[in-house]
């Protein structure tokens, strides 16, 4: 699956707001400790001689980079590019008023802090650090340059690339707003992770107005699908056409004539790397064949594209996905060549014979295409631990699909294929979706397909002990996404 979730390690509440009795500033209180986090800001309660006050609350939030850093190191999460990073803060409906049409920005916090152990968020009876004047409480207490916090300041050239932002309109969405730059810069050491601000924008801190109070769910919330999260979203999904391989054509994009060859070593049970090629690269021949035979003949000339590097070219480039996967892509273009095999080497060394192929064409018809399936999940079990990271495989057959009997008797049922195929999960309970259909430009859920048909792995530490899950799913057909009929239920252990 592409969605990896990393918890905060640390957050707080910070405010410059009057106590109780509209005196004394709570400046000195620390709500480190509390299952929720609060920004507001608060116009006109108390006058003065300079005029009427401005009450503030930010937020401020931290992440362990060094987790992210090793599995960027260990390639659970991809390289830079190929990932995005999002900051997702969950709305904590109350009692009080939420404000509406206002905008939040997320920045760098600029110096480190400390969360504390306060808990009062009414009149800021503890006193501890972080808080609106110091960081951090140590030995020596560590003040913030400016009150309220230190961040990538407007002087700095970078500040834009280090501040985002995302609208309120009805002002109980969640903040899911992406900060990959942040977190890149982070990763490769350009800015050290002090962690987020979030607060009000500028206009809104300053306005005549009040914008009170929005709450997100904190880090020690006992809900647990609602903690704050910077969640990793990449495609994952593979697109194996061995079972889907077609004959180059004028009828469809050139970019779709690219078909795609695998090739997954796997050893005692384990993907690895071949040795001697390591994260590099190496050849594919192309050769004919028979269903039942063996490669023969000469290798095969290829047009040029994908990793086919001139006209008739008889080797294709592989290159390294993962640990233990290469693949391939090139065009097909011999019509009267229908089973082929490919054969991976480097140098005088084969490494791997892949199993037949046979080649498709790609056929227009005569009226709208418009099709329905029926989908199973032909590996679901009812109980799954926390623990694992399970591999939920499908099978997909159009629902008028009628076999003659020879196809009965002498033919396993073939499972369709689906380019663009997309899973949801969600919580049975209450409807909460804890992981939706990642479509768009990011595609982190979508399914990858081989030779048995569309799959993805799913790593259940994202789920909720002793809870119910149900899964969905939608396939793109005629340029649309269409959600399936089918659920599938499952537990979480």
């Amino acid at each position: 699956m592409g969605i990896k979730r990393y918890y905060a390690t640390k957050d707080n509440t910070i405010t410059n707001a009057y106590k109780a009795n509209l005196t004394t500033r709570g400046v000195s209180g620390n709500m480190g400790q509390s299952d929720i986090v609060e920004i507001f800001h608060i116009y006109g309660q108390v006058s003065s001689s300079s005029g009427l006050s401005s009450e503030l609350s930010r937020v401020l939030i931290q992440f362990d980079m060094n987790q992210i850093t090793t599995d960027r190191t260990d390639g659970v999460i991809p390289a830079s590019g190929s990932v995005s990073f999002f900051l997702r803060l969950y709305d904590a409906a109350h009692t009080q008023t939420t404000p509406k049409d206002y905008k939040l920005i997320a920045t760098a916090i600029s110096q480190s802090w400390d969360e504390g152990l306060g808990l009062d968020m009414e009149n800021y009876t503890d006193v501890d650090a972080s808080n609106w004047l110091t960081a951090s409480n140590d030995s020596t207490t560590v003040k913030w340059t400016a009150e309220g916090g230190d961040y990538i300041t407007g002087s700095n050239a970078n500040r834009t690339k280090y501040t985002f932002s995302q609208s309120f309109v009805n002002g109980f969405e969640n903040l899911d707003v992406d900060v990959s730059h942040l977190v890149e810069s982070w990763i490769d050491g350009t800015l050290t992770n002090y962690g987020f601000g979030v607060h009000l924008s500028s206009s809104y801190e300053t306005a005549e107005e009040s914008y009170y109070t929005k709450m997100f769910f904190a880090r020690d919330s006992q809900y647990f699908h609602r903690r704050p999260v910077l969640e990793a979203r990449y495609d994952k999904s593979k697109k194996d056409n061995r079972s889907s391989f077609y004959l180059s054509s004028s009828l469809v994009p050139a970019s779709d004539n690219l078909m795609k060859l695998y090739l997954y070593n796997i050893v005692r049970g384990e993907l690895t790397d071949i040795p001697a090629v390591g994260t590099g690269q190496m050849r594919v021949s192309i050769y004919s064949g028979s269903q039942a035979g063996a490669p023969a003949g000469s290798q095969l000339m290829l047009p040029i594209g994908g990793g086919t590097a001139a006209e008739a070219d008889i080797n294709t480039t592989a290159s390294h996905v993962e640990t233990g996967i290469y693949s391939c892509s090139f065009a097909y273009a011999s019509s009267s060549i229908t089973k082929i095999f490919d054969i991976w080497h480097s140098g005088a060394i084969q490494y791997h014979t892949g199993a037949v192929v046979s080649v498709k064409t790609f056929d227009s018809e005569d009226y709208n295409f418009d099709q329905v399936y029926v989908t199973k999940i032909a590996n679901l079990r009812s109980t799954y631990s926390k623990k694992e990271t399970a591999r939920f495989r499908t099978f997909i057959r159009p629902k008028n699909w009628c076999p003659n009997v020879y196809t009965v008797i002498s033919q396993t049922t073939p499972t369709s294929i689906i380019e663009n195929a997309y899973y949801r999960v969600e919580r049975v309970s209450d409807s909460f979706k804890v992981i939706n259909f990642g479509t768009g430009s990011l595609n982190q859920t979508r399914m990858s397909y081989d030779v048995s048909g569309s799959y993805f792995d799913l790593d259940m530490s994202l789920f909720d002990n002793d809870e119910v899950y149900e899964m969905s799913f939608a396939y793109v057909i005629n340029g649309n996404y269409v959600e399936q009929p089918e659920k599938f239920r499952f537990r979480v252990e």
